[in-house]
Parts: structure tokens; C-alpha cells; sequence
């Protein structure tokens, strides 16, 4: 009991240590404010797209980023969002603070589609309407801190002081604004022999100088109104600016001489450090103990996840929002139960979940001995949380506890593209209609990979068992667990570690390990020419000779009868020249050299207008002449399941993988 105790105790003692060190570091909340005319539905694409941009502005507190703007999704859907910290405060302190700031924001105001909260280090924003570079003050709010001698407080020298202050300070912040990345302005006047008064004025720096000028002169224009007299200090919060005064050196002042201290023994100089140390110690006592309890709640199962969680970095900050215990995945899944199983792939299964909320999902259990480990896994949640399109499967969340691996997804209900493709019934379900618009939707969503996302994305593993069909047959592409993240000035990357699928991998991809946005192209032109014939480009096409798909496309292109590539279940119920556009699209795609092939954005003019003149395509990759493979395997049909070759480690080291249908 006595080690007990002396731990207790040095727990304690450390806490107070850290605290006093850190100068309180953790963020005083001062007021948030929610919308109640403009909300949103729970689980809508607004608050997926709120989700991810609480999780972009938390992940972009930089060393040199106090203030960052941004937005997320689309038309009637797109959030707009800013932070901003106090010019002065540390960095370490500016992080804490807009980590606090999305996780209450969106707590506080749950369904609200604009707010805006302010902490004493930073203000945070978002809304359903454009609001960067224009200067407001509504909603506002005021803190006033009515302590102090009064007859000192409401004397003239104290109102000359603190108007000296914001005579001065509205310029001073407008000029800041052009010459400085961290804009903030500071001043201090004596407001007699004991006391003096030190004023912080910062606007948004998307503001010009004219507004920010406004503003300030408008927030520090209240103090004469409605506060001050008596107060030891005071803020005035705008969505646009601050203003705050003090009567002791708040701010950590960076310019040429550092603030003035309070001068004197006198009673207000006591009074004021014996109330700042009274509040830091009960700040402490209830942090400590809070977080003392907190430990030991948790236990040692929390301790492990913790450890998993550092094998994140940094950026796990950008996913707190969308993490998920597992004992409510488990609740979700019945206990992943068998009849809740709607598929299983190479890196584990995946099961149909029911959210307490009703919502239903896709749950990705990885296995706990996949080829997926923490790289992989790290790498899909990051990528996913990050992109938002209507043609991408959306992810809703993830886990990561003790062992546990898990994913989870929008629910699509009707599979993926190859349970109906290569399903001799269920193939005459797509029209051609339906075909043309999966191709163009599948199409968008590279384009928006390649090209129109904040990040360029090469997935490296299309093919019809990573698209997913909704109610619609609208398609989404899904599972980047294999994506790579590249630098928008580079074209190709090149990996010792070739993964992806035989049949629809890249030449250049499977042989050296180069992959680029053309590797994407490559398979995007196989999985064309498979949804037009209805065939696996590993099929047999003539008893006698070994043609895959794509030499069987070429051999009826050059022959000048592409229709015989058409999936005989269509009968006549095709566009004629859609199809021959397709096809013609398909072999561009699938030509040896990578320069040859179009960009994903060339294809998606090329299948939006019927004006746009497609080149003639050159012979494709792996075309065999019609040479016989004579140690060819006989593709083998299977009953509702699907075998795919995939590469892991090299070409040559073949496995595997078994998918249900999803």
C-alpha cells in the first residue's frame, strides 16, 4: 500500500510538473456557436464531408500553418472550413487547440450545417456557404473577467490606456496582414504605477487590409459598450478578428523587447497572481485526477491499443472522427457471424453490419495474417478518408484494436461489377446502357484519382471485383489497399514489390515494377473489353487456339468485325457505334508502350462526345499471333466463386485468392 501510495503520489507530482512547465497548455474553452435555421440529416453526404474536413484542418497544424482554409465535396454538399491560432501561442499549444476545437465543434453541434467556436489559442469555422475573404461578425461572443480594485478599474487612466491600445492596434493588425505569414498585433499601456494593460488584436489573414481594419476597430469598439469598468481583462470574439486585453502579459510577445511585467507589490498586483495561481492549481488538481482515472478505466486493454495507435504517426489526428470501438463492429456484425458474411478476399472477409443508428455498412475484417499489415492498412484508411467522389466507395470508419484490423464502408447492395459480368444469368441484367454508363462512371472515378483530387492516387488493382454496383448500377470503385500516393511532378514511381492482379497489370507494371497513371489506363481498357464481350480476359476464346481477350479484341478489330466481341446475352439491345467507340477506347488502352495509351481525361472526352475523333489503336500488349500455349491451364468455371491470380513479392510468386461476391 505504501508503493501504492508513493506512485499515487509521484503520478501526481508529475502531472502538477508537466502543467506548470506547459504554462496550462491545454486550450480554455470560451463559446461555440451552432446554426439552428440550417441542419443537416445524420449520416448524410454533408456530414461525411463535415467529418472529412474537421479531419483536414487537424492534420494541417503545421510549424509554419497557424491558418488554413479548405473544403470538402461537392455542389449542394461542399463544407467550407477554417482555423486560425492566436499569433503568439506555441506550436505544440496551436495544434492542441484545433484538435479540441473539431472534436467539441462537432460534438456541440451536431447537426448544425455553420458554427464557429473560439478558444482563448484559436477560433474554428465551417459552413454549408463561401464565406473566405469576407469579413463578418455575427455570430459573436465576449468573456469579461470582473475581478480586480474597482476605483483602479474604472479610473480615467485605465479607459486612456485601453484606448490608447485600440487606437492603435486596428492599423497595426492591417498592416501585419502584409507583411507576415502569422499576423497579430500587440500593444501594452501603463494604466498607472501598478497596473498595466496589454491589448492582442488578429484578423483571418484571408481578409484585406481594409476589412481587417474594420473588424477590429468594430470588436474593440464593444469594449467601450457594454464591458470593461472593473474587469482585469476582456475578449471580443468575431468570426473574422479578436480582440482581448489584460492586465497582466498574456501574450508571449516575439517583437524586440518583451512585454512588461505588472510593477509594483501593490494590493492589485497580489490579488491578480494569487487568483492566476489558485486557477492553475485547480486546473491541475482536476486534469490529474481526470486523467489518473482515466488510466485506470481503461486498463491494459487500452494501453495496447494505444501502442497499435503510434504505429499511425502524427496522422492519426486526421482520423479520431471516423474511428469505430469494436465492441460496437462486433454488435454491428452479430459477432461477424456466418450469415452476415457477404465476402471474403485476399487480405480477410468482409460482413453486412447494422450501425446503432440503423445505417448499414461494410465491414473489412483483415485477417490477422494477410498480406495487408500495418503499411497496407495505414496506407487504405489515410487514402480513402481523404478522397470524396460519387464513383468511389465511401468509407465510414475503421478499428484498430489489440489484433483487429477493420474497414468500414458504405454498403452497396448489389455486389460487385464481376458478380453479374461473369454470371451466364445474371450477366443479361446489364443492358448496354447500363454497361456504357459503368464504363463512364468508372472512368470518372480515375480521373478524379489521377487528376481532380487534392491527392494523385494510382490504385493498381482495377478490375471488375474492386467496383461495386449501388441501387442505380452506378459504379464505385473500391479496396486501395494497393494504392499509391505520387507527387503530382513525378509521372511513375517503380516498386520492388509488385502486387496487383494477373491479366490486368500493366507490361511495364508486371515486369519492372513501373507503375505510373498509365498502369491505371492498362487495366481500365481490360476491364472495358470485359464488360463489352462479357468475358474474363484469362478465357480460352477458340478450342483450338489460346487467345486472351485482348487478342481476341484486336484479331476482330483488324479483321474489321469488332461486333463479334460483343457478349451475345446484349441480342440487339446495344448502340452500334457506342460500342465500337468502346471498344476502340479499350485497345488504346492496352497498347505495349505506356506513351501510346490515353490519359484517364482523354478517355472521358473521348466517351462524353460524339464529335471527339478516337486514333486508331496499335496492337496490344501480350498479343500472342495465335501461337499455342502448350502448357496452358483450362479455365475452369466455379460455382459462385471467382479465382484471381495475384502477384505478391514477384511476377513469378503467384497466389491464390478466393472472392465472394460482394
Amino acid at each position: 500500500m505504501i508503493t501504492k501510495s508513493k506512485n499515487n503520489l509521484k503520478l501526481f507530482l508529475f502531472c502538477t510538473l508537466v502543467l506548470t512547465v506547459t504554462e496550462t497548455s491545454a486550450s480554455v474553452f470560451n463559446n461555440v456557436s451552432c446554426t439552428s435555421n440550417h441542419t443537416f440529416t445524420p449520416n448524410s453526404t454533408f456530414n461525411a464531408n463535415l467529418n472529412t474536413l474537421l479531419s483536414y484542418l487537424s492534420s494541417n497544424v503545421t510549424n509554419d500553418t497557424r491558418f488554413f482554409n479548405t473544403t470538402s465535396g461537392e455542389d449542394s454538399d461542399t463544407v467550407y472550413g477554417l482555423y486560425m491560432c492566436r499569433g503568439d501561442v506555441p506550436f505544440a499549444l496551436c495544434r492542441e487547440c484545433v484538435g479540441f476545437a473539431t472534436q467539441t465543434i462537432a460534438s456541440s453541434c451536431p447537426t448544425s450545417k455553420e458554427a464557429v467556436i473560439w478558444y482563448n489559442e484559436c477560433l474554428l469555422r465551417y459552413s454549408y456557404r463561401f464565406f473566405f475573404s469576407k469579413m463578418e461578425e455575427w455570430p459573436r461572443h465576449q468573456v469579461n473577467i470582473p475581478l480586480g480594485d474597482p476605483v483602479v478599474l474604472h479610473s480615467s487612466g485605465f479607459y486612456d490606456a485601453l484606448g490608447s491600445i485600440f487606437d492603435e492596434l486596428p492599423n497595426q493588425a492591417a498592416l501585419a496582414l502584409k507583411g507576415s505569414n502569422n499576423p497579430y498585433a500587440v500593444k501594452q499601456e501603463n494604466a498607472s504605477a501598478s497596473i498595466t494593460v496589454y491589448g492582442l488584436a488578429q484578423c483571418t489573414p484571408d481578409l484585406v487590409a481594409g476589412d481587417c481594419r474594420r473588424c477590429i476597430a468594430d470588436a474593440a469598439a464593444e469594449f467601450a459598450v457594454s464591458c470593461c469598468g472593473g474587469s482585469i481583462g476582456a475578449s471580443i470574439l468575431f468570426p473574422s478578428c479578436i480582440v482581448r486585453y489584460e492586465t497582466y502579459p498574456f501574450y508571449q510577445h516575439s517583437g524586440t523587447s518583451a512585454p512588461t511585467m505588472i510593477k509594483g507589490s501593490g494590493n492589485i498586483g497580489t490579488e491578480v497572481i494569487v487568483i492566476v495561481v489558485v486557477l492553475v492549481a485547480l486546473l491541475v488538481i482536476f486534469f490529474c485526477f481526470g486523467y489518473y482515472g482515466f488510466i485506470w478505466i481503461k486498463g491494459r486493454k487500452k494501453r495496447k491499443a494505444s501502442d497499435h495507435r503510434e504505429n499511425f504517426g502524427e496522422e492519426i489526428s486526421v482520423l479520431e472522427s471516423l474511428e469505430f470501438d469494436f465492441a460496437t463492429i462486433e454488435a454491428a456484425t452479430n459477432k461477424f457471424s456466418e450469415e452476415r458474411r457477404i465476402g471474403k478476399g485476399g487480405y480477410g472477409e468482409v460482413y453486412k453490419g447494422i450501425l446503432p443508428n440503423g445505417e448499414e455498412v461494410a465491414v473489412k475484417r483483415l485477417s490477422t495474417n494477410s498480406k495487408q499489415g500495418e503499411e497496407e492498412f495505414k496506407n487504405e484508411v489515410l487514402l480513402i478518408a481523404k478522397l470524396q467522389h460519387k464513383n468511389l466507395v465511401r468509407l465510414i470508419g475503421f478499428c484498430q484494436e489489440d489484433r483487429e484490423k477493420i474497414l468500414v464502408y458504405e454498403y452497396v447492395p448489389n455486389k460487385s461489377l464481376d458478380h453479374f459480368l461473369f454470371d451466364s444469368q445474371k450477366r443479361r441484367v446489364l443492358t448496354w446502357s447500363e454497361r456504357f454508363k459503368i464504363i463512364k462512371g468508372i472512368a470518372r472515378g480515375i480521373l478524379y484519382l489521377h487528376e481532380d483530387s487534392r491527392l494523385k492516387i494510382i490504385h493498381r488493382d482495377i478490375k471488375p471485383s474492386n467496383v461495386l454496383l449501388d441501387n442505380d448500377i452506378n459504379p464505385k470503385i473500391s479496396d486501395f489497399g494497393m494504392a499509391r500516393m505520387v507527387d503530382t511532378n513525378h509521372i511513375q514511381g517503380c516498386t520492388k514489390r509488385v502486387v496487383g492482379t494477373y491479366g490486368y497489370m500493366s507490361p511495364e507494371y508486371a515486369m519492372h515494377g513501373k507503375f505510373s497513371d498509365k498502369s491505371d489506363v492498362f487495366s481500365f481498357g481490360v476491364m472495358t473489353l470485359e464488360i463489352i464481350s462479357g468475358k474474363k480476359n484469362s478465357c480460352s476464346f477458340e478450342s483450338h487456339r489460346v487467345d486472351d481477350l485482348l487478342s481476341y479484341a484486336w484479331n476482330n478489330w483488324r479483321d474489321e468485325s469488332p461486333f463479334v466481341l460483343l457478349d451475345p446475352a446484349l441480342e440487339e439491345s446495344y448502340c452500334p457505334n457506342e460500342v465500337e467507340k468502346c471498344i476502340q477506347i479499350g485497345l488504346l488502352c492496352v497498347q505495349e508502350n505506356p506513351d501510346e495509351r490515353p490519359i484517364i481525361g482523354t478517355i472521358v472526352s473521348y466517351l462524353n462526345n460524339t464529335s471527339v475523333q478516337v486514333p486508331i489503336p496499335l496492337e496490344p500488349a501480350f498479343f500472342m499471333h495465335g501461337r499455342v500455349r502448350r502448357h496452358s491451364t483450362e479455365h475452369q468455371p466455379s460455382s459462385g466463386y471467382s479465382t484471381n491470380h495475384s502477384f505478391s513479392s514477384s511476377v513469378n510468386n503467384m497466389s491464390t485468392t478466393i472472392f465472394f461476391p460482394r
